[in-house]
């Protein structure tokens, strides 16, 4: 059975999709020559800042695919009306495909096991290294697995995106099948994919060091990520039709919802990695800590204990706070600084044993987070914001059996 949109709702994205895709080119364009001039200048930290932008940046696209797969299985309202803006940023996969290329490039300057072993000057590394980089860590093998890692993810985009998009138009089959036969395998394959590359891209820039849930801890941050910026587009689009009258308070409400779950998964893997590496005390695994917790780093961590869980979490027990997008979306905008400054003290110890900002590590993120705003409000405003003859269309577009005005104060 098909849905047909109500006939005065007009479907089509704002104009401000349009403005807001092109003023993030400019913005891209502008801090991407000062990247390339760092990169000639300054290569070291140019490439130290670009593995933490792409890593931000691919968080919220495949955050997103993995959000609407789970959406697909799910079913509800919440996810429907952000469906559109997942897929958006779900199909920005290939440009983010090419913007790995630097990563490639880099890859002798960024990771200490594609340097030649007799420039390493820590004999037991060395020994380390000698073996490991004759079976995984190779970069032949880094070039490979991540090959493998887009085109599947790059399939389970392009599938998703094409069984969505045959739902714009009346008399549209039925997907909701194909999609739960994709969604089930992709969240498992979407599980071990980011677990592996997170390994291959961040893990291993530490190769002496080693835990067993750093995958899932990328994981988590990612679908964080994705939820938090899906609320920072919602509310953006909120101003104008037809989201201001698609989004209902329980539609927000439940956002608020999966905000707060994520985040205290997040908490929960961890303080898990933390708890199990601390009580075991190996010399191979506590390296990762003892530099983390000297040299300034400390207070950086203490600060996103604080202000990525403590108060987030507080906040969120709100049941007002979470029903009003007004107010929801500030704290999605800060959980993203949150996410950025997470991966910053992942990433930027393993080059410097005290605290340091660099203008790469604020330049950087910013050039790549440029070019992929721009695709991703060019990949919204190319279709309607919601699949109007989905069977699914209806639990948006019909209005609820006690009407409700979002709340705006």
């Amino acid at each position: 059975m098909s849905t047909a949109p109500v006939k005065h709702l007009d479907l089509t994205a704002p104009p401000v999709v349009k403005a807001i895709a092109q003023r993030s080119l400019i913005v891209g364009v502008v801090c991407g020559i000062v990247a390339i001039i760092l990169a000639f200048f300054r290569p070291e930290q140019f490439y130290r800042a670009y593995l933490l932008g792409f890593m931000c940046w691919l968080g919220v696209a495949l955050g997103s695919m993995a959000i609407l797969m789970i959406r697909h299985l799910t079913g509800g309202g919440w996810g429907m009306v952000i469906r559109r803006i997942l897929g958006a940023a779900m199909r920005t996969v290939p440009l983010l495909a090419l913007l790995f290329i630097p990563v490639i490039l880099g890859v002798h300057k960024l990771y200490i096991w594609a340097q030649p072993l007799d420039q390493i000057s820590d004999k037991h590394l060395r020994d380390h290294l000698e073996d490991i980089t004759k079976t995984y860590l190779t970069t032949n093998g880094f070039i490979i697995r991540a090959v493998i890692y887009f085109a599947i993810w790059n399939l389970l985009s392009f599938l998703l995106s094409k069984w969505s998009k045959q739902t714009d138009r009346a008399g549209a089959p039925d997907n909701t099948e194909r999609f739960k036969a994709v969604a089930g395998p992709g969240l498992i394959l979407y599980g071990f994919t980011i677990s592996f590359a997170a390994i291959d891209w961040v893990m291993s820039l530490d190769p002496s060091w080693i835990s067993t849930i750093f995958g899932l801890v990328i994981l988590i941050g990612e679908v964080l990520s994705a939820m938090c910026f899906a609320v920072v587009v919602e509310r953006i689009l909120f101003d104008s039709k037809p989201m201001s009258e698609m989004l209902r308070p329980d539609f927000v409400h439940d956002h608020g919802k999966w905000m707060l779950t994520f985040i205290m998964v997040w908490a929960y893997f961890n303080y898990s990695q933390w708890l199990i590496i601390w009580a075991g005390n190996l010399p191979a695994e506590i390296t990762y800590y003892l530099r983390r917790l000297n040299g300034g780093w400390e207070y950086v961590g203490l600060f996103i204990v604080i202000f990525h869980f403590a108060i987030p979490f507080g906040i969120l027990l709100s049941r007002s706070f979470k029903r009003n997008i007004r107010k929801l979306v500030w704290l999605a905008v800060w959980l993203l600084f949150m996410r950025y400054l997470d991966l910053f003290w992942i990433i930027e110890p393993n080059f410097s044993k005290t605290f340091t900002v660099t203008v790469a590590d604020l330049i950087v993120p910013v050039a790549i987070g440029g070019f992929w705003l721009a695709y991703f409000f060019h990949n919204l405003g190319s279709l309607p914001l919601l699949p109007a003859y989905d069977p699914s269309a209806g639990e948006v577009l019909e209005p609820p059996h006690h009407p409700e005005v979002p709340e705006q104060a």
